[in-house]
């Protein structure tokens, strides 16, 4: 069993972790191999422990290397239809477009995402402030409905009217072990609604793995806090929606 290894670790148990991380998490974490364990791997680190219920330390001990090594996967997906089009929630189309926007490593910044970070009051002007709730903001701008204008997960929690498991529902997640990791600050978490399957939530949504993608939250590690949906007198597309 390799050793314990943590951010600024270096070299063959780092490029091995790389690897495995690249082949568990779905999607994969798309980690560069270069036996450098730095604020990347660790994300990847923290996702994957998330992912499969095991505690979000960003520290790759015993339990972790047998997850990895055995072949445990996050793939709640396996067995639930992934829908193509989400024909009530017509900010999805924008959100999908996104997938693969990510943040850049070192001094400079996406411009993409600092545009995500002007639709709300804070407009950090940095890639690396948690920008979840950012993503979310801006992608229902792009359809003409009005967010929350605050960068902060849990302002989402009252936003709206309460909703079902819709696909695309705005759907926030809490996990207080996930505090302080590079996915969130606060522990709470906010994208939208892919899929529900009796074991996670599948989520599109920002600053996951630093990128816009789809990833699976276990219930087992996250609490859900709401599904929300926009108020019934928003338009959009020239519809209206009434629920």
């Amino acid at each position: 069993m390799p050793s314990v290894i943590k951010n600024g670790a270096k070299g063959e148990e780092v490029r091995q972790l790389q690897r495995l991380l690249n082949e568990r998490l779905m999607p994969s974490a798309n980690l560069i191999v270069d036996g450098g364990y730095g604020a990347h791997t660790e994300a990847a680190v923290r996702l994957y422990q998330a992912s499969i219920g095991l505690g979000i330390d960003g520290v790759v001990g015993p339990r972790t290397w047998t997850a990895l090594k055995t072949g445990h996967v996050n793939n709640p997906a396996k067995n639930a239809a992934i829908p193509n089009s989400f024909p009530e929630a017509t900010w999805m189309d924008i959100a999908k477009q996104e997938i693969g926007q990510k943040e850049i490593s070192g001094a400079q910044n996406n411009p993409r995402i600092i545009s995500y970070h002007a639709t709300t009051a804070l407009q950090a002007t940095n890639d690396e402030t948690a920008w979840c709730s950012s993503f979310v903001n801006w992608c229902l701008k792009q359809v003409n409905i009005t967010g929350t204008n605050s960068a902060v997960a849990a302002s989402w929690t009252n936003w709206g009217q309460s909703a079902h498991a819709l696909g695309g529902a705005v759907t926030v997640i809490h996990n207080s072990q996930a505090a302080n990791s590079s996915l969130t600050t606060s522990g709470n978490h906010v994208g939208f609604l892919v899929q529900e399957t009796e074991t996670h939530y599948l989520l599109l949504g920002g600053n996951q793995s630093n990128q816009v993608k789809i990833s699976s939250f276990p219930k087992s590690s996250w609490q859900l806090k709401g599904f929300r949906w926009p108020n019934s007198q928003e338009s959009f597309k020239g519809k209206v929606y009434i629920y």
